[in-house]
Order: structure tokens, then C-alpha cells, then sequence
């Protein structure tokens, strides 16, 4: 069941972005309400693009990680390999003109294979393999700083 605090975004690009979004959210407990370049959701109306974009979802998080020097709020990671992933850290798959188009969990593990979770076409423990894509990257969360 899908969480009615959030608006469902798949008639209007797709929700997986705002899934992954949601799940972090409630593991870090912070937001980041900067203008423009924040992470955030307080209606559909107003929220952060970094909350729904892939794109955005990962400049945000790897910029946050660093500038300034890393005192930015909210959550933060480094761009990783699949065999660094941990549970709670995000993939993103890619096409071959390097556009990233999906932002699913990592919920699991089966044999080494990430398991994963989405939304858009929900899956839990959806197996890594199962997918098709041109590009993959990961996303390692390091941590969140409070305001």
C-alpha cells in the first residue's frame, strides 16, 4: 500500500524517486529546505525536485556529502560500485545515452545480488538480475546532519 502522507507521482513520470525519497526520509529524520538545491516534500506543490528526480536525487546527495566541506543538512553519500552497496543505499539505472530513469532500494541480498525494492512497477526483493539497463550506479548513504 502506497503511504497517503505522499502523493503518488506515476501518471506524472513515475514514483520511484519519490519512493526512494521516502524510505530515506524515514531512516535519516531530516530534510534539507534550501531553495532550489534542498531535499524536501511538504506537499506536491511544494517539495524539492531532488525529492522526485533521479537526477536530482543524486547531485543532491553526493553534493551534500561534500560542499560546503560536508556541513550540509540532510542526507548525504558517495557514488559507489553495486558490490559496495549496502541495505538502505539506492541504484540507479541508466540508458545508453547516460540518462538515469530509475531510483529503486537496496532491500536485501540473495547470493551477493542486491534485492531491491520500487515503485512505479512496485516490486520487494525484486532481484538485481531481473532488470534491464544500459548504465548502473550506486549510491553508498554515509549519514544525515541535522540542522
Amino acid at each position: 500500500m502506497r503511504n497517503p502522507a505522499y502523493f503518488n507521482f506515476d501518471m506524472l513520470g513515475g514514483d520511484c524517486t519519490n519512493f526512494a525519497s521516502q524510505c530515506l526520509f524515514a531512516g535519516v529524520g531530516v530534510m534539507n529546505f534550501t531553495p532550489d538545491i534542498g531535499w524536501y516534500y511538504r506537499s506536491i506543490n511544494d517539495r524539492a525536485a531532488a525529492w522526485t528526480g533521479v537526477e536530482y536525487f543524486y547531485r543532491f546527495l553526493t553534493v551534500n556529502q561534500q560542499t560546503p566541506i560536508g556541513s550540509g543538512v540532510g542526507p548525504f553519500a558517495v557514488e559507489v560500485g553495486v558490490t559496495e552497496l549496502e541495505i538502505g543505499d539506492f541504484i540507479q539505472f541508466g540508458n545508453e545515452t547516460g540518462d538515469f530513469y530509475h531510483t529503486p532500494m537496496v532491500v536485501g541480498f540473495a547470493g551477493g545480488v542486491p534485492l531491491l525494492a520500487a515503485h512505479t512497477n512496485d516490486a520487494f526483493n525484486r532481484s538485481l538480475n531481473s532488470y534491464r539497463y544500459a548504465r548502473i550506479r550506486g549510491l553508498h548513504i554515509l549519514g544525515a546532519r541535522a540542522p
